[in-house]
């Protein structure tokens, strides 16, 4: 598939965000805002990604947090300046949904398991999946993406993957150029 369909604002934008929104730590986690920065061209296109989506959602694995690398409450304030950045440059994010156990232990909320979108649907009913987008950059986020029947985007990395996405792209800020 060369291009999604039509974009319109009954659509939900899903972002996973470590090599999403924000450039990848490969060695590690981003624990502080200080090592938070935007991937290229996102702050530029943010406005027109928040124009296209009804609703624009982050669905993100932090282990960390059950590494007690960062505590929750520190990874909710750096979520929180994330989205008043975005906001700022006109992406509005209605969620972020954050799964902080390790791999492979309950309460199994980390993708490719498919609860935090089944949270979002809750908490926004007209969240429709066959009408959602899956943003990733690991085959965990592609994975996540198909089980519901979203439309998956890879962006390309370092990252090995296997998963097959209906899309790839270099960096999420060219996504708008290909929902025209």
């Amino acid at each position: 598939m060369n291009k999604l369909p039509k974009i319109d604002q009954s659509w939900t934008l899903f972002l996973d965000r470590d090599g999403v929104i924000n450039k990848r730590n490969f060695d590690g986690y981003i624990l502080q805002w200080s090592d938070f920065q935007f991937t290229d061209g996102l702050l530029s296109a943010a406005q027109q990604l928040g124009a296209m989506f009804g609703n624009v959602v982050v669905v993100t694995n932090q282990q960390c947090v059950a590494k007690q690398l960062i505590t929750e409450q520190d990874l909710v304030l750096l979520h929180q300046k994330m989205h008043n950045e975005l906001a700022v440059n006109g992406l509005q994010i209605a969620a972020v949904k954050v799964a902080t156990e390790l791999k492979n232990e309950p309460p199994f909320r980390r993708k490719p398991n498919t609860q935090m979108a089944l949270e979002v649907k809750e908490a926004f009913p007209d969240v429709a999946f066959q009408k959602s987008v899956m943003v990733g950059d690991t085959d965990s986020d592609i994975a996540f993406g198909k089980a519901l029947g979203m439309f998956t985007v890879l962006v390309r990395s370092q990252e090995v993957t296997s998963e097959i996405p209906d899309l790839y792209i270099d960096r999420l800020a060219d996504l708008p150029n290909l929902l025209l």
